[in-house]
């Protein structure tokens, strides 16, 4: 197999404010992996949180490629990521790996990923949310009525101000520009217990849906016991990383948020879908900023989850490739053989690897 890397910018529409960062854009890295004349492709994007910056990724993603370089076709290497073998790099450089696979395996046998992944229904779609950053109430009030013209019946406002009558007058003025809309809360770890206890009946009120990661991540004890008593379902994000932290939160927190580059793939959420299975908890299925490319593995995974916030390539200014839509507030897997997306405009290649 041959492989190639490829990295680009990734500018965002305007700027998304969280409670621990404001993003205006962040690059990717594109893996492509050949063989017999077929190609698949995977992404993985930079992040400070996760301490993966432009440099570590390509390092990362180069070593991989020269143990890609070991096996005969993709379908060999494809089967260590099923057994859970495969897990010495990063979960975000390892997820592009399987992405990669994936797709190229898919497009030898003429399936679409979803059936590779033991789907036997229609293509996976699923009404997906949309993100609102901290903004000043008037600006969220108009984003929310935008975002429900054009389709989207599911809203994710972020929180985490340093005043917490911002973030409420913020979902007040969603609420009131989008009466129908399924609303979801994320203060991304920003709020103590006790400003939770003090502030979850509120936005209860307001008839948010659930809220994820309220506390600062590293006590899954104090999220679990929040859970316990939140008038909200507890989702939980930062503290739920990989199959272990999932396997201590199973059954004593509502929801647990599934992002590939977070977890090490499908093959891991996958497991933790299972592992949750009939537990009382139910899986989100969420994203980092990043294109179609790095998008789509999680979309053939949408009809297993309860929430679906993959959302990330709508928040770019040219998403450079296309294939998930999502525009109209819904995502979509599609039929087509591999992940089924495609790259807009084909630019001079990457440098091989």
């Amino acid at each position: 197999m041959r492989t190639g890397l490829r990295t680009v910018r990734l500018d965002l529409a305007e700027p998304l404010r969280i409670s621990r960062s404001t993003m205006t854009a962040r690059e990717a890295v594109w893996l492509t992996v050949g063989h017999e004349g077929l190609h698949g492709h995977g992404e993985a994007v930079t992040s400070v949180y996760y301490g993966l910056d432009t440099a570590a990724l390509e390092r990362l993603l180069h070593a991989e490629s020269r143990w890609l370089a070991r096996f005969p076709d993709p379908e060999s290497a494809l089967e260590t990521f099923r057994t859970g073998a495969r897990a010495a790099a990063p979960a975000a450089v390892t997820a592009a790996v399987e992405s990669a696979l994936l797709d190229l395996v898919g497009r030898r046998a003429g399936v679409p990923v979803h059936r590779l992944l033991g789907s036997r229904g229609a293509p996976p779609r699923a009404a997906t949310a949309r993100t609102i950053g901290i903004v000043a109430p008037e600006r969220a009030r108009a984003q929310a009525a935008r975002l429900v013209r054009d389709g989207f019946r599911v809203l994710k406002v972020k929180a985490g101000a340093p005043d917490p009558g911002e973030d409420l007058a913020r979902v007040r003025a969603v609420r009131a520009a989008a009466p129908p809309a399924r609303l979801l809360l994320d203060p991304n770890g920003a709020w103590t217990v006790r400003e939770s206890e003090r502030l979850l009946p509120l936005f209860a009120e307001l008839g948010v849906e659930a809220v994820e990661q309220p506390l600062a991540p590293g006590d899954p004890e104090a999220l679990a016991r929040l859970a316990e008593r939140s008038p909200l379902p507890v989702v939980a994000d930062e503290d739920a990383v990989g199959v272990e932290d999932v396997r201590r939160l199973a059954g004593r927190v509502q929801g647990v948020n599934v992002k590939l580059a977070k977890c090490g793939g499908v093959g891991a959420a996958l497991r933790i879908a299972e592992l949750i299975a009939g537990s009382g908890t139910e899986l989100m299925l969420g994203c980092l900023t990043a294109s179609t490319l790095g998008i789509a593995p999680a979309v053939h995974l949408a009809d297993r989850a309860r929430w679906v916030d993959l959302d990330g390539h709508l928040l770019l200014a040219d998403d450079p490739w296309t294939g998930i839509g999502g525009t109209d507030g819904t995502v979509r897997a599609g039929g087509a053989p591999g992940l089924g997306v495609r790259e807009r405009e084909r630019g001079t290649g990457g440098t091989g690897a």
